[in-house]
């Protein structure tokens, strides 16, 4: 059986899901490192770009476990969300 982890959701009144912990681990690494390298950028750019990246390595969604991971990481506050900012863009919260 596969290890899984449960995810958090910024929104309190909404619930995380469980997903394989080896998929979440990928899926954090590549979004901190593409903030890490690029700085704060919209979060559509940020997806397409972890698409191009996986493609052919992950199996599954690249869009609906980027949505899912982040979420994760904005709840556990190691990346947020710039206020007022449209379209939606994000930055690491950690130095």
């Amino acid at each position: 059986m596969n290890d899984t982890i449960m995810t958090l959701h910024p929104d309190a009144a909404k619930k995380g899901v469980k997903i394989e912990k080896a998929k979440y681990d990928l899926m954090r690494s590549a979004i901190l490192a593409a903030l890490k390298r690029n700085g704060a950028m919209p979060f559509i750019e940020l997806a397409a770009l972890l698409d191009d990246q996986m493609q052919g390595r992950f199996d599954g969604s690249v869009m609906w476990y980027c949505t899912t991971v982040k979420l994760d990481l904005e709840a556990r506050g190691e990346i947020r969300r710039i206020p007022n900012a449209k379209p939606q863009r994000i930055e690491l919260c950690m130095p």
